[in-house]
């Protein structure tokens, strides 16, 4: 279960913070809780509209993707913060991820009575017409006292407060489940909502140059001061210089696209002409949305936005598509769509590897003396080139000959085995139903059915 963690106040040492921060991190076995800020939040004025701003698009995503809120208020003067009021209106105003999204109060204050009228509040502005979230009912959670109620760690001193907030997080998620299962399954057309036109922000969206702008590569890296050539960059497991990791993403023997969760496109490992690629890339198109680069042809755009939506619902972290061909034993290339997540486990875009499957699957052959023949049980057309359900699989019955016994510096019983498949078959997801001469991995029929343009790059 996912769940976003919205603090209310914006000071600097806020215990309302350091109760939120201890929620995420004791209740981890109930739950994966991200907790935001909303310090970046500008106050809500009409006049001037910032609903497409990165710091109310960050939250907008991350309540979307979230299966339920925690909202931690202080009080001030009986009320909830200015701060969080105003949040709420940036997210009731002309967008609306709070409806009915499962939403949890808790607080800490000074005194005996733990922000008691500040959540009061706080539910009324919650509940009201335009915001229309889902208040858990009957439930709080007031820490009163609070100066004295933490540990140098930031950790709950009395095991009674601890044993109260861990049953109320456990009614939570169950209230959350018993919410989800009554809204029954998502809509099939709800991949639509899917804008391909990038014209929301996240938190690492560039300002101040256009998508699509030709020569976005330069200005965008102008604006971000951006490392280049002999410049450093800290890796997670490695320190490289811009001109190292270029060479090293260009020398991986596939084509290589990063489409972050906004839907723009802004990175391909360039290596080769576009007439020349599996999955045509230019370098004027970075920064481009993925309405750009998908020209909508042949309902071209709605595919993506199944794929795109896909992904980003967790239904499946790899997409996969063959692009059909008319032999056998030849180049068979597969399009992997695979979710990028942030350390939190957080969508955060798309990385679409695309490359020629044929060569592996001829060295290992080569190398194990077997080779490929037709398998009499299976069910799907032989000129299909693509594969079907787990149950009627193309999976070829490998056939042993005789192997140069100096073909390995090693051999196993695994590398001689007479029944290997040497192409793996995707998964079944929950992804859309796709065409099976157009795709390597499909399921959920009853999802609309996708056609072999379902997300190929044009």
């Amino acid at each position: 279960m996912k769940l976003v963690g919205i603090v209310g106040s914006i000071a600097e040492d806020s215990y309302n913070r350091k109760l939120m921060t201890f929620i995420a991190n004791r209740f981890n076995n109930l739950a994966d809780i991200e907790v935001v800020s909303i310090k970046d939040v500008p106050m809500f004025s009409e006049d001037n509209d910032q609903t497409n701003g990165m710091a109310v698009q960050y939250l907008k995503h991350r309540i979307e993707n979230a299966d339920g809120v925690i909202m931690a208020t202080p009080e001030h003067n009986h009320t909830t913060t200015a701060a969080l009021k105003s949040t709420i209106e940036w997210l009731s105003y002309k967008i609306h991820p709070l409806e009915d999204k499962p939403v949890l109060i808790v607080g800490a204050s000074y005194f005996t009575q733990g922000s008691s009228r500040a959540q009061l509040d706080l539910r009324e502005i919650l509940e009201a017409p335009g915001v229309n979230a889902l208040v858990m009912p009957g439930n709080e959670f007031l820490l009163g006292n609070v100066r004295d109620a933490f540990d140098e760690d930031g950790n709950l001193k009395d095991g009674g407060t601890v044993n109260r907030l861990a049953n109320l997080l456990e009614k939570f998620s169950k209230w959350v489940n018993v919410l989800k299962a009554l809204k029954g399954p998502e809509p099939a057309d709800a991949y639509k909502n899917e804008d391909l036109t990038a014209s929301g922000k996240t938190d690492t969206t560039i300002e101040g140059v256009k998508p699509g702008d030709p020569d976005w590569v330069e200005k965008a890296a102008k604006i971000t001061n951006a490392a280049s050539g002999k410049d450093y960059v800290k890796l997670d497991a490695g320190v490289l210089t811009v001109d190292q990791i270029n060479w090293f993403l260009k020398s991986i023997p596939a084509e290589l696209t990063y489409v972050d969760d906004n839907n723009q496109f802004l990175y391909y490992n360039h290596k080769a002409p576009a007439s020349k690629m599996f999955a045509s890339r230019t370098p004027q198109q970075p920064g481009s949305p993925m309405s750009v680069v998908h020209p909508d042809v042949r309902n071209v755009h709605d595919h993506v936005k199944q794929v795109v939506h896909t992904l980003r619902t967790g239904k499946t972290d790899l997409f996969q598509l063959a692009e059909p061909v008319d032999k056998k034993n030849v180049k068979w290339v597969v399009n992997n769509y695979q979710a990028i997540h942030d350390d939190e486990n957080v969508y955060r875009g798309i990385n679409e590897i695309v490359f020629d499957f044929w060569p592996v699957v001829k060295k290992y052959l080569e190398m194990t003396g077997q080779k490929l023949v037709d398998d009499p049980n299976s069910k799907v057309d032989a000129n299909a080139n693509a594969s079907a359900k787990e149950e009627t699989s193309t999976k070829p019955v490998a056939e042993p000959v005789a192997a140069d016994t100096e073909a390995s510096a090693s051999s196993t019983e695994e590398e001689t085995s007479t029944t290997p498949a040497p192409v793996s078959q995707a998964p079944a997801t929950q992804a859309p139903a796709m065409d099976a001469s157009a795709s390597a991995s499909e399921d959920a029929p009853e999802e609309p059915e996708v056609d072999t343009d379902a997300s190929a790059s044009k």
